[in-house]
């Protein structure tokens, strides 16, 4: 067994905008990290190990197309060889294909789905079995605000948020007796690049909706992953925290 008694923290969609955050709030207390991307290039994800490396934390990278069940699992495989555990699963990775429903084809149906639904599937059952036997365990899934009240355009992207709230509470369900909690955070409206396509006018729509009259920044989605992972949230399963400014309530 390793002598590094750090946490094991696998961050997917982790290079950047949420999942970055996320992962350099996890290296506040030193956690080994992995990020998990499936960027065109690895710039960003560059870029994050660099942050993560000024501040004296062990990461790595990796890209992976977390739909594939295949990939998945010998990834993780190759982590547990090496690390011998994974403490932490953050299941952030996220895709949108917006369009009307009657506009929207096969394909960027089963994109979404795969990727923001599959994937959640896929990296949970690849660390389940190992956490179960350790008895110990935080994940942590990123779903949307729209999972719970819906948006037009985003018939796919909202179904697969929605199932992953379901999701996360049925696991739950299922390992709480294990010591391990399975928990969501449902980010709304938050300053990240796949915001960042939206017109000036869409934003403004957007934030008049917001009771607190802002966009959220990453960080903030970062700190409830974080806590909700936490020994200071180990009596806590099963729950959406919403982080929206007061959209949803």
């Amino acid at each position: 067994m390793s002598e590094n008694n750090s946490r094991v923290v696998v961050v997917t969609g982790g290079s950047k905008g949420i999942g970055r955050s996320v992962c350099l709030k996890f290296a506040e207390e030193k956690a080994r990290i992995v990020i998990v991307h499936y960027d065109t290039d690895d710039i960003a994800a560059n870029e994050t190990l660099n942050a993560l490396a000024e501040r004296g934390v062990e990461a790595e990278s990796h890209k992976l197309d977390v739909s594939s069940f295949e990939a998945v699992d010998v990834l993780f495989n190759d982590i547990f060889s090496r690390f011998e555990k994974i403490d932490v699963l953050v299941n952030n990775a996220g895709i949108t294909r917006d369009t009307l429903l009657m506009r929207m084809n096969e394909e960027d149906w089963d994109a979404v789905i795969s990727v923001n639904l599959k994937s959640v599937f896929n990296c949970t059952r690849a660390v389940i079995r190992s956490m179960i036997k350790q008895r110990s365990g935080s994940i942590c899934n990123i779903s949307s605000v729209v999972g719970q009240i819906g948006n037009a355009g985003q018939a796919n992207y909202s179904a697969s948020k929605a199932g992953i709230m379901g999701f996360t509470k049925t696991v739950a369900r299922e390992v709480a007796a294990r010591g391990i909690t399975v928990n969501g955070v449902a980010p709304g409206f938050i300053d990240t690049e796949m915001t960042a396509v939206l017109s000036e006018k869409a934003k403004e729509f957007f934030i008049r909706q917001i009771p607190s009259g802002n966009i959220g920044r990453p960080e903030d989605v970062a700190e409830a992953v974080y806590w909700l992972c936490s020994d200071a949230a180990n009596y806590i399963t099963g729950q959406i925290l919403h982080v929206n400014g007061g959209l949803y309530m």
